[in-house]
């Protein structure tokens, strides 16, 4: 790989409880483990950061395919959740993925084409291939 850009972040504290921090300082977020996890849920966590980054990078490649192809792709929308669990053999936990696309201006095979290439292209979906599962459902096309 050939870097183009490098993000930098220390986290600090307990981990799931603390603090996470750019380097450039534009992000300085408190870390609390969520409710459901025993935590207090005052603050953000990882899975949450993830979700935010993997939902904002997958529509940049999408939007990035729809210029190429000349798609209208007003409108569109990601949503990404992170699901966090134990691994069914014990072993520790793991996560899984799913994607929740808004392509209104585009009819579903267009959409559905649009969303391959994307999943192709985008480094979150490159990252994950493989690792974990990560589940794409398009909601929204024209009718």
């Amino acid at each position: 790989m050939k870097t183009l850009y490098t993000a930098e972040a220390l986290a600090s504290g307990e981990g799931r409880d603390g603090n996470a921090r750019t380097q450039d300082g534009k992000l300085n977020v408190t870390l609390a483990s969520p409710v459901e996890l025993g935590g207090n849920g005052e603050g953000t966590n990882p899975e949450q950061l993830f979700a935010a980054g993997y939902a904002a990078c997958f529509h940049s490649a999408l939007r990035l395919v729809g210029r190429k192809e000349r798609v209208d792709l007003t409108d569109s929308a990601v949503a990404a959740r992170i699901h966090f669990g134990a691994l069914a053999d014990g072993a520790g936990y793991g996560l899984a993925a799913e994607l929740e696309i808004a392509l209104p201006a585009v009819g579903r095979q267009t959409a559905e084409a649009l969303v391959a290439k994307a999943h192709q292209i985008c480094p979150y979906s490159n990252a994950t291939r493989g690792n974990i599962t990560v589940d794409i459902k398009i909601l929204e096309v024209a009718a």
